[in-house]
């Protein structure tokens, strides 16, 4: 069994400099695990003490049953993939993907075998008798991958492997990645900070802020509904948006004030929100729930918004706006049809169904 449990995890640096505060934390048996939140967050750090290559302040980490808060990294029967391939310059790629299991003392054969069922998984068999001076870097990484492969581990962990490679290679190794996991179904827990790749990689994501775990759920529970305002601004491609206003009632409706527009909540969240009547929160709305007007046949007046478009970005199957009302620069993501004049006035649609609110003091989601 692979399963890893982090319980009440901390590690502080000299100068009481904490880098990771009482983190939980269940990683289950075949489950890829992505750990993910800005540069600074404590995410990798986390990962190094899984490892054993950072020792741990407080807390306890289990692999499986075993609890390995004092095993040495070589007995954790782990293998960890870095950011820079760590490959050894003057070894070929078989000789670089074997060399763990030669200080092991695997038979020869079998390290024959192991190395080749590897490159044919990761399709590198042509190159096994090349230096790494003559790959490129996605097949770098890949030879990479492929040394912890061999090692048959119980768990795998990759430290932002893919941050050195160029936008296709990227997109290309995460697929590779994902379809690895799906075919040697073993638990792998992944960090990076680009929350593309844990939207799409990860069974579940663990997003961190400032050492602190914010939350832990399925990809898109987290995109659908972010515990704070935090995880709604860093999970999203392009970010929510976030708006400071106040609650106000007109006509025994309440509305989001921003100072220059005001739109209407729909009933569903009066209960809620009848709470904060009077008070400043903070307004969420996704960018693909703005709307042009000019192709809403049915729009509530409530909620049309007059702005201004001062950037005008086309992504070939749809577009960016960057719109501005005034006190409040947002972007909308729009049809590849929709092509409105740069710094013109123009009319928005916001889908108050879809929106969020959080507490201007503690920035823990209301709705």
């Amino acid at each position: 069994m692979a399963q890893v449990s982090l319980k009440n995890v901390c590690k502080i640096f000299p100068g009481n400099v904490s880098a990771v505060n009482n983190v939980n934390m269940g990683i289950e048996n075949k489950e890829f695990m992505v750990l993910v939140g800005p540069s600074g967050c404590g995410k990798s750090t986390t990962l190094r003490m899984i490892a054993g290559l950072e020792e741990i302040s407080s807390g306890d980490i289990f692999i499986g049953n075993k609890r390995v808060n004092d095993v040495p990294a070589k007995d954790r029967d782990i293998a960890m993939v870095f950011q820079n391939y760590a490959l050894y310059p003057h070894m070929t790629v078989f000789e670089n993907m074997s060399f763990g299991l030669r200080l092991r003392h695997i038979p020869k054969q079998e390290i024959i075998q192991r190395v080749g069922e590897a490159a044919d998984i990761l399709g590198i068999k042509r190159l096994l008798n090349r230096k790494p001076r003559e790959l490129s870097g996605g097949e770098r990484q890949r030879v990479a991958v492929g040394r912890a492969i061999v090692r048959k581990p119980m768990v795998f962990l990759f430290d932002e492997p893919l941050s050195n490679l160029d936008a296709k290679m990227r997109v290309q190794m995460r697929t590779e990645i994902h379809k690895l996991h799906i075919r040697l179904q073993t638990t792998i827990i992944y960090v990076t900070h680009d929350q593309v790749e844990a939207m799409t990689m990860g069974d579940r994501i663990a997003v961190m802020k400032d050492g602190v775990l914010n939350q832990l759920e399925d990809p898109i529970d987290v995109y659908d509904h972010p515990k704070n305002k935090f995880v709604a601004s860093f999970i999203g491609s392009p970010p929510m948006n976030i708006m400071q206003g106040r609650i106000i009632k007109k006509e025994g409706r309440l509305y989001f004030d921003e100072g220059k527009i005001q739109v209407k909540l729909v009933e569903d969240m009066y209960k809620k929100m009848g709470n904060y009547l009077g008070n400043e929160v903070f307004f969420g709305i996704r960018s693909e729930d703005i709307y042009d007007k000019l192709f809403v046949s049915d729009a509530p007046p409530e909620n049309i918004v007059k702005v201004n478009c001062e950037v005008f970005e086309p992504m070939g199957s749809e577009v960016y706006l960057y719109l501005n009302t005034g006190r409040h620069t947002f972007i909308a993501r729009v049809g590849a049809h929709d092509r409105p004049k740069v710094n013109q006035e123009m009319e928005v649609v916001f889908d108050m169904s879809k929106v969020h609110f959080f507490d201007k003091n503690t920035e823990e989601t209301i709705i």
